[in-house]
């Protein structure tokens, strides 16, 4: 039976099997060592047997084995133990050398090699990390739904027409009719909230950008989620809260390890997220930022780092809410204040100096969306599928969505959203 690493320690001076990925060999006159890489660790495999070290010479770094020994007790190897008296098989051919070395702590490849090496370049410690704290904040994002019992959907990526009504979108032949990659879960999400009232998917997206910025992607992981009967987007945040806490809380318990390898720091749990109204957000970085925000539908990057910064200084926050975005900005299903119906009944939740979740309520009577498509010079006919939900009656209802590799890149600050992104799609790339 294998062993992992990770368990070895419960082993000493019994004989077992460990398996993995030659990750290192240093061989002296008499000894040889060879660190051993799984998934949960390095194994330290030590011999003077003159037959093992000339095999032990003959394997390549990266190369799978199999190996059997003796667990001793040694405190200066990794875990306090090794693996003594091995006996080696071989259960892959000898591995061509990796782009860089593997085995050092620190990496000193391009980005380009990295990703252009992908298979092999993730294998390395702090290039795998992001993806193993990516897979605890999924797993957080669904437990925290699970409690507020919310229901997994999974929605087609194949669509009649684009989501947003906008020009980012990737076009295909879907047997002779035009089709489009979706842009987002938001039509079927809502349109299942007048069957589950509250629901959630983990799924691509995807969005043709022209940019070719560290933080744009043609195709990233959202995590989206919607709800009905609420009173307005406050009700949306209140969740979102939640389910930020569970993400932290599953990051924290499931991979430490993860986290100390890149020097992570997690931020405190966001407890009463501090709010700013756009408007009041314009008019304070007008007073005390570099350039005059004001009149703009949107907020610029510069912006967002300053408010972040503002936050972290009056509140103690790594978090803001900025709400009340102007209409014209915001998608035609939006919900405009009753009070401001220039503005919008929306948010952006910033993290760390970027824009990390936008959501906000949804229009939900037919009626507001004949008249809404109509003022955008839209026709209600190109979206009549959607439009039969509100049709036969829709609660209020509202929701977010979640970028899954701008939260890991903003957690471990990444100057390039790409560290964050397994096998990256953007304008430039469309392999490995």
């Amino acid at each position: 039976m294998r062993v992992l690493a990770a368990q070895l320690a419960e082993y000493v001076g019994q004989k077992v099997t460990v398996a993995g990925w030659v990750h290192r060999r240093r061989q002296l006159k008499s000894v040889t060592f060879v660190i051993i890489r799984d998934r949960s660790g390095l194994t330290q495999v030590v011999t003077n047997d003159s037959s093992v070290m000339e095999q032990v010479t003959e394997v390549p770094e990266e190369t799978v084995v199999e190996i059997t020994g003796v667990i001793m007790a040694n405190p200066q190897a990794p875990a306090g133990v090794e693996l003594t008296e091995p006996a080696i098989s071989f259960l892959s051919d000898p591995a061509a050398p990796p782009p860089f070395d593997i085995y050092r702590p620190s990496v000193t490849a391009t980005l380009p090699v990295i990703l252009d090496n992908a298979p092999v370049a993730l294998r390395h410690p702090r290039l795998r990390a992001p993806f193993e704290i990516a897979a605890a904040s999924t797993a957080g994002f669904r437990a925290a739904l699970e409690r507020l019992q919310f229901t997994e959907i999974s929605t087609p990526k194949i669509v009649r027409s684009a989501t947003e009504s906008g020009a980012n979108v990737f076009a295909i032949d879907y047997f002779g009719h035009p089709a489009y990659l979706a842009q987002s879960p938001q039509f079927y999400k809502q349109t299942m909230v007048g069957v589950f009232e509250r629901v959630y998917e983990v799924g691509p997206v995807f969005r043709a950008e022209p940019h070719d910025t560290a933080r744009h992607l043609a195709e990233y992981t959202s995590m989206d989620a919607e709800l009905g009967f609420i009173t307005d987007h406050h009700d949306v945040m209140a969740v979102l809260t939640e389910v930020v806490t569970g993400m932290i809380e599953a990051a924290r318990a499931y991979v430490g390890s993860a986290l100390e390898v890149l020097g992570i720091e997690l931020p405190p749990l966001p407890i009463g997220i501090p709010e700013i109204d756009f408007a009041e957000a314009q008019e304070l970085i007008a007073k005390n930022g570099a350039e005059d925000p004001r009149g703009e539908p949107d907020l610029a990057p510069a912006h967002e780092r300053w408010l972040c910064e503002w936050a972290l200084r009056e509140f103690d926050s790594q978090f803001l809410f900025v709400t009340g975005y102007p209409m014209a900005k915001r998608p035609f299903y939006t919900h405009p204040d009753p009070q401001r119906p220039e503005y919008s009944n929306s948010f952006d939740l910033l993290f760390r100096g970027q824009e990390l979740v936008t959501g906000g309520q949804r229009l939900h009577r037919y009626s507001d969306y004949l008249a809404a498509l109509t003022a955008r010079n839209e026709n209600p006919a190109n979206y009549a599928t959607y439009l039969a939900a509100f049709e036969h009656g829709m609660p209020p209802h509202g929701g977010f969505a979640i970028g899954l590799e701008r939260w890991v890149s903003r957690l471990m600050m990444a100057d390039n959203i790409r560290y964050a992104t397994l096998f990256p799609r953007d304008i430039q790339r469309l392999e490995p």
